[in-house]
């Protein structure tokens, strides 16, 4: 069996391994993904040239935003919550675990990734407003997956949400809360 770097080498197009095959390392640098405040990597493929007014806010943002968010091992994203509906797609990679705090104060998992036969979904959307992380299903290596965001995600939206705070609110679910903020 030839070794990863081995394949890489002769090949002129890292981008043509097999899925199975890829990296995370290499998909950073492929899809020019740069690092999250919340943790894993990004990049912004889509903002609509359409702008809307927030009636309840009073502000414009774009209609929609998509990026690509690519989680490796050893790393997670943050508990955080922004102010639109986001949808997940999962494209490659292993499955992740979306944990959410629901407005009744339950914590909810969903794990988003390629198996549907045995319990994944492709697509799962976290409501605005709602404190949400995500991290690798167990054993995984990588998994880069989409986030579609309507009205469109704006930095001003984001709250990343701090360990202290959120163990306050939501004693009940101290170990996930500290497992996965940063501060």
């Amino acid at each position: 069996m030839m070794c990863l770097t081995q394949a890489t080498q002769s090949l002129s197009h890292p981008l043509t391994l097999p899925p199975t095959m890829q990296t995370a390392q290499a998909l950073i640098r492929q899809l020019g993904l740069l690092p999250h405040p919340e943790g894993g990597h990004y990049r912004e493929t889509y903002r609509s040239a359409q702008s809307i007014v927030l009636p309840d806010r009073s502000i414009s943002r774009n209609v929609c935003t998509g990026i690509y968010f690519l989680l490796e091992a050893g790393n997670f994203s943050a508990f955080h919550r922004i102010a639109s509906d986001e949808m997940w797609h999962f494209y490659a990679g292993q499955a992740i675990d979306i944990l959410e705090i629901d407005e009744a104060g339950q914590l909810q998992s969903t794990r988003l990734g390629p198996d549907i036969t045995h319990g994944d979904t492709p697509q799962h959307v976290v409501p605005a407003g709602r404190w949400f992380a995500s991290r690798l299903s167990a054993g995984g290596a990588f998994a880069l997956v989409g986030c579609t965001v309507a009205p469109g995600f704006d930095f001003a939206d984001f709250e990343l949400g701090q360990r202290a705070t959120l163990c306050a609110a939501y004693p009940q679910h101290v170990d996930t809360v500290c497992a996965l903020t940063r501060a």
